[in-house]
């Protein structure tokens, strides 16, 4: 295996750096922007958690529902690029417009645009791994986009903390600062893509008589579906997938917000999650090397575990401290249980159908987390206790084991498994 990583894995490494940079603002500022914004109506810490994970929810089953369809599209010659594009940029403007949303609500709904057109450029982004290398170096290139996306997302963020912060020292109300903040990570996240657009190739894709329609690709994705059912090993790990990564969006998403319910010290809520992107980056990059050495299933089923026990813990968290230790084992698997999940997925599907397929991945949890984050919301609501709530997610961890472990079952049998 070459060492040297070409410009155009460079270029698809960018994009996770640009995107991060969202995601680890929608993690930690934003939901206390949005607890501010919800403070000022008077609605209370439970009702705020709950609303946030609705509207997470919310944008998840939008993606559910184009996501397929459009993935279908993608994988014709010459579309995935501008369909690429397009949710680049409808991620972008809502990113940079959620300055605009000074009541609670109309943030919600900004929020779920911006989050929209980041998972939706997703299910495109994780198709190009099949195009952008060779089976044999795709463990290694999906950890080195994480790996990077965590450390570089930290300069915009680290930007963005000292200007909301410091937002009196700088003679700014919290709505400027926060505006300011929100156009600073849309800018990054523009121009990060900018090296992939121009230098990615779809190699991989489906002949199209003429220009796609909508139509044939609920066909296509019906044909799928059937054809799916001779191909277990895909069947069951989408349906682990769907649990075990489902709790780890459901952490990143709310852990703001559950340490705000708390009433954790704002402050240092922040610096606990920049801490998770710093111990995520070399852990990243080691499981990238561990991948040679072991199985990529082994891995995977050791971060689920991992991510059981961080969800017991999180029953028993009162403290700052406790909050500092669970950023730091986040960080420890976070990184790992992605990467390994998406190249798994691309070396077990046909690469010429990456768009649809990572479309189904995309329903399964890939963009925000259905299920993980009803659960949280529903169980906070119902028990009066966000501790019990986010100690709920080891139940769909456990599920996520068994699955998986099934799906590895098959591959072994089958003799087929990915080394």
């Amino acid at each position: 295996m070459k060492e040297k990583l070409t410009r155009l894995e460079l270029a698809w490494i960018l994009y996770d750096v640009g995107n991060s940079a969202f995601i680890l603002l929608v993690a930690t500022i934003v939901p206390i922007y949005f607890n501010y914004l919800a403070d000022l109506a008077g609605i209370s810490s439970v009702d705020y958690l709950a609303y946030w994970g609705y509207a997470a929810s919310a944008a998840t089953l939008i993606v559910a529902v184009i996501g397929p369809a459009l993935g279908a599209i993608a994988d014709t010659q010459n579309y995935k690029k501008p369909l690429f594009a397009a949710m680049v940029a409808v991620g972008v403007v809502g990113c940079a417009c959620l300055g605009l949303g000074w009541s609670w609500l109309a943030f919600l709904v900004l929020f779920v645009v911006a989050k929209v057109g980041y998972s939706a450029s997703l299910i495109f982004y994780d198709a190009m791994l099949t195009d952008i290398t060779d089976e044999t170096r795709m463990d290694r290139i999906s950890s080195h986009g994480y790996a990077w996306g965590y450390i570089g997302s930290c300069v915009p963020f680290g930007v963005c903390l000292v200007l909301v912060l410091g937002a009196e020292k700088f003679g700014l109300t919290m709505n400027y600062a926060m505006s300011i903040a929100f156009c600073i990570i849309a800018g990054w996240w523009a121009v990060m893509t900018l090296p992939l657009l121009r230098r990615y190739r779809q190699r991989h894709f489906v002949q199209a008589q003429g220009r796609p329609r909508i139509r044939d690709s609920f066909i296509r994705i019906w044909q799928t579906l059937k054809t799916m059912k001779q191909d277990p090993k895909v069947f069951w790990f989408l349906l682990a997938f769907f649990f075990y990564i489902d709790g780890v969006y459901t952490i990143i998403d709310m852990a703001t917000a559950y340490g705000q319910a708390l009433g954790l010290d704002t402050t240092g809520l922040l610096a606990a999650l920049l801490v998770t992107q710093i111990v995520a980056f070399p852990f990243s990059i080691l499981y990238g090397h561990l991948s040679r050495k072991y199985r990529p299933d082994r891995l995977i089923t050791l971060c689920i575990l991992a991510y059981t026990g961080i969800a017991i813990f999180a029953l028993f968290m009162s403290t700052q401290l406790h909050f500092w230790i669970l950023a730091v084992c986040v960080g420890m698997f976070q990184g790992g249980i992605q990467a390994l999940s998406r190249s798994w997925f691309a070396k077990i599907i046909p690469p010429e159908k990456s768009g649809e397929y990572f479309g189904f991945l995309d329903i399964c949890g890939k963009g925000a987390s259905f299920l993980g984050t009803t659960v949280v919301s529903v169980a906070s609501q119902i028990s009066g206790n966000v501790n019990i709530g986010v100690g709920m997610l080891a139940v769909i961890f456990l599920i996520g084991f068994f699955l998986f472990r099934k799906s590895v079952a098959i591959c072994q049998r089958e003799k087929n498994c990915v080394q």
